[in-house]
């Protein structure tokens, strides 16, 4: 079917985020006026010119309802791990709104036992039966630029070291999204009525080891890496420990163990209903390594 009418301002949550900044401009040059829920003390500038925006937190009703009043359409690209689903919910009924777009994830999942694991399930459940002309997508790991706090380090490692230790063998399963092509699904799901009443999962174009991710990473630096094979288990349990002494590391215990499951996803009814078309990896990959200026002119092979 065709897009929906765009005759409302668009009311966004998590707008000055990684994704989210890039949901606000692709919603802005496609002509939608947008009011964004803001912290005071958050880097509005990160947000489109004549975006507009409304201080406050997810946890205040009075912000929620002053943000909310008057807009149809919600786009929230905030986190949905924290518990505030139920009450954005409820003031969004009362002021009106009618569809509404909700950023999961693909964690959920997760076989393991993740602290948000439970709040996100019921979160998704809460919008399901919310009345709304609702759509969920569900990005897998997100990266393409700086900031992205996953590929990024990835980049960043290779480009600095000849050796790289990989916890377990390396042959489970990944599949990376560009945020950028994520930006463009979540849009296409707010404008879309086949998308309404569904939940998409928004993946990369396709699943990749975690050994071709490294290597599709070293090749985008234009390096040779040496990947170093560990037990799993042991450095998990290690990492344990240092948490649970208040050790803060950069890698948590629960991505450790995450690398023992495969986290590949079909987003074939999303291409069909929204369009999506993610970006091969290789590609998306020496893009992000290009900005990061991690880049070796003619490699060291």
């Amino acid at each position: 079917m065709g897009e929906m009418e765009n005759c409302n301002v668009v009311a966004l949550a998590g707008g000055t985020g990684f994704t989210g900044r890039r949901v606000a401009a692709r919603l802005a040059s496609g002509g939608a006026g947008l009011r964004c829920l803001v912290r005071a003390t958050s880097d509005t500038s990160v947000l489109p010119e004549a975006a507009a925006t409304s201080i406050g937190d997810l946890g205040d009703a009075a912000g929620l309802d002053e943000w909310l009043r008057g807009t149809r359409t919600l786009v929230y690209v905030a986190s949905m791990g924290f518990g505030h689903i139920p009450a954005v919910l409820d003031v969004a009924r009362r002021c009106g709104v009618e569809r509404a777009v909700f950023v999961s994830t693909t964690g959920i999942f997760t076989r393991l036992p993740a602290p948000s694991k439970a709040v996100r399930i019921a979160a998704e459940e809460a919008v399901m039966k919310s009345g709304l002309a609702w759509t969920i997508v569900r990005p897998t790991m997100i990266y393409g630029a700086p900031g992205d706090r996953n590929i990024e380090r990835l980049i960043r490692l290779v480009a600095r070291r000849r050796c790289v230790p990989v916890p377990g063998n390396g042959e489970h399963l990944v599949q990376p999204v560009h945020v950028d092509d994520l930006a463009a699904g979540i849009v296409a799901a707010s404008r879309r009525e086949a998308a309404i009443g569904k939940a998409y999962a928004l993946s990369g174009a396709e699943p990749l080891s975690l050994n071709a991710t490294i290597d599709a990473a070293a090749t985008a630096v234009g390096r040779r890496v040496r990947r170093i094979h560990c037990p799993l288990r042991p450095v998990a349990r290690v990492l344990g420990m240092c948490e649970a002494i208040g050790l803060r590391l950069p890698i948590k215990r629960e991505q450790i163990l995450r690398l023992a499951e495969d986290k590949a996803f079909d987003h074939d009814d999303a291409a069909r209903d929204l369009a999506f078309a993610p970006r091969p990896f290789t590609e998306g990959v020496s893009a992000e390594a290009r900005l990061l200026r991690c880049t070796t002119p003619g490699g060291d092979a």
